[in-house]
C-alpha cells in the first residue's frame, strides 16, 4: 500500500435540529463576534433564522453578508472579506450551498489582511493562518463543508481554485432539516453532483488516491443512489434527506483527498459561460466522460456500480461499466435533469470554445484516469450535445 495523507474538518456535528446548537458552539470555538456569509435566497426564505436565534441567545454579535451568488466572482469574495475586516469579526460562518461555503473559507483567510486573493490560486499557495471557521450546508451536494477547496470565477467565465488544508473548517454542522425546503430540481442536481464526486474520487489518478477515500466513495454512492429519488419526490422525507446530506459529506471527504477529474473539468466551462448550475453541468457531461474513461478504468466502474444500483451486481463484470453509465443516465432523466447541452441553450458552434477552455483546468485533468486532449474534450462535448 502506498503512503497517503487524509485530512478533513476537525469536528463534524450531524443531526436533525442540530442548528439549535450553533450558538453554544460558536461561543466556545469562534468568538463573540462573527460574520455569517450567505446568499439573498437564504435570507429571503428566512432559512437562517433558527441559527440567528441560537446565536443571539448565546450572546453572539452577528454581521450578515448576503451577497453571495452562484459561481461567485472575485468581487464578491473581496467585498465579504472587507466587511469582515470592517466589523472586526473573530470568526466566520458559511451558511448555504457550495458558493456560500467557498466564499466563507476565503473570508476567514483574507479577513486577516495578510494574503491577497490573486496570489493564492492553485494548490498549496495559502500560508495562513485564518480566522476560526464553521460551515453549515443547506444543500446535499457540494461537500464543501469538508473540503480544502474554494472555487472562484475570475474574469468573464474562467473558474480557478484555491486548494489548501488551511481552508478546512474547524466545525462542519450538518442539519438535514435545513434541506427540507430545497426545490426538487436543486435536490436532483446537487445529488448527482455528490455522486460525481464519489465516482471521480474512486477512480482518480492522483498519487493520493487512498483506501479511506475509496471506502467513503462507495458508502456515499450507496446512500445517494438509494435515496435521491425519495428526496426529489418528497422533500420532507426525513431519512432520505439525512442520507443525502451524509452521503454528500462522505463524497466530499473522499474527493478532498483523492481529487476529481475530467467530469468537473468539462463541466466548469459549461457553468462559466452559460451559468448552468454546477450539478447540472456535471450531469450533462457525466456519461460521456465515463464512456471515454472506461477504456482505462472500466473495472473500477464495475466495482462501484452495485453501490449506487444494487441490481447491477447481477450484470457480468465485462458489461457492468456500460450498464453503470446507462443507469446513471436513466437516473438523471428520472429525477428531471436536462439530458443534452442543447437543452440548456448551448449552440453547437460553441463546443470548440468549451473544449479549449476545459484544457485550462489542468488542476483537474491531471487526475483523470485516461489522458484527455482538446480533441477528446470536443468529442465528448459533441456526444453530450
Amino acid at each position: 500500500m502506498h503512503p497517503f495523507t487524509f485530512s478533513t474538518a476537525k469536528t463534524v456535528v450531524f443531526g436533525a435540529g442540530s442548528i439549535a446548537q450553533i450558538g453554544d458552539i460558536v461561543r466556545d470555538q469562534l468568538g463573540a463576534r462573527v460574520i455569517l456569509v450567505t446568499d439573498r435566497g437564504i435570507v429571503d426564505a428566512k432559512l437562517h433564522e433558527g441559527a440567528l436565534a441560537s446565536l443571539a441567545a448565546a450572546g453572539i454579535a452577528v454581521t450578515i453578508f448576503d451577497g453571495v451568488m452562484a459561481d461567485p466572482p472575485e468581487k464578491v469574495v473581496l467585498a465579504a472579506a472587507e466587511q469582515a475586516r470592517r466589523e472586526g469579526v473573530q470568526g466566520v460562518i458559511g451558511f448555504g450551498g457550495g458558493s456560500s461555503m467557498d466564499v466563507a473559507k476565503l473570508v476567514a483567510l483574507l479577513a486577516r489582511g495578510e494574503e491577497e486573493l490573486s496570489s493564492i490560486y492553485g494548490v498549496g499557495q495559502v500560508r495562513g493562518p485564518r480566522l476560526p471557521l464553521m460551515l453549515v450546508p443547506t444543500t446535499a451536494g457540494t461537500g464543501s463543508e469538508v473540503t480544502p477547496i474554494s472555487i472562484v470565477t475570475t474574469g468573464e467565465a474562467e473558474k480557478k481554485g484555491v486548494v489548501s488544508p488551511v481552508l478546512l473548517p474547524d466545525i462542519a454542522l450538518l442539519d438535514p432539516e435545513l434541506t427540507y425546503a430545497l426545490p426538487h430540481h436543486v435536490t436532483a442536481a446537487t445529488g448527482i453532483d455528490a455522486m460525481v464526486h464519489a465516482i471521480e474520487a474512486y477512480t482518480s489518478a492522483s498519487a493520493n488516491n487512498n483506501p479511506v477515500s475509496r471506502l467513503l466513495a462507495k458508502e456515499a454512492l450507496r446512500l445517494l443512489g438509494g435515496d435521491i429519488r425519495s428526496a426529489v419526490r418528497e422533500g420532507t422525507h426525513v431519512e432520505a434527506r439525512a442520507n443525502m446530506l451524509l452521503g454528500a459529506m462522505f463524497a466530499g471527504q473522499a474527493f478532498a483527498n483523492s481529487p476529481v477529474a475530467a467530469v468537473h473539468a468539462l463541466a466548469y466551462p459549461v457553468g462559466g459561460h452559460y451559468h448552468v448550475p454546477h450539478g447540472l453541468s456535471n450531469a450533462l457531461v457525466l456519461p460521456h466522460v465515463l464512456r471515454f474513461n472506461a477504456e482505462t478504468c472500466g473495472r473500477a466502474y464495475a466495482e462501484i456500480a452495485p453501490c449506487a444500483f444494487p441490481w447491477l451486481a447481477e450484470v457480468p463484470v465485462a458489461r457492468r461499466a456500460e450498464a453503470f453509465v446507462e443507469a446513471l443516465t436513466h437516473l438523471c432523466e428520472e429525477v428531471g435533469l436536462a439530458q443534452r447541452l442543447r437543452d440548456v441553450g448551448i449552440p453547437r458552434e460553441d463546443l470548440a470554445r468549451l473544449a479549449h477552455d476545459a484544457m485550462k483546468q489542468t488542476r483537474l485533468l491531471v487526475n483523470n484516469p485516461r489522458p484527455l486532449s482538446e480533441a477528446d474534450a470536443l468529442s465528448i462535448y459533441e456526444a453530450a450535445w
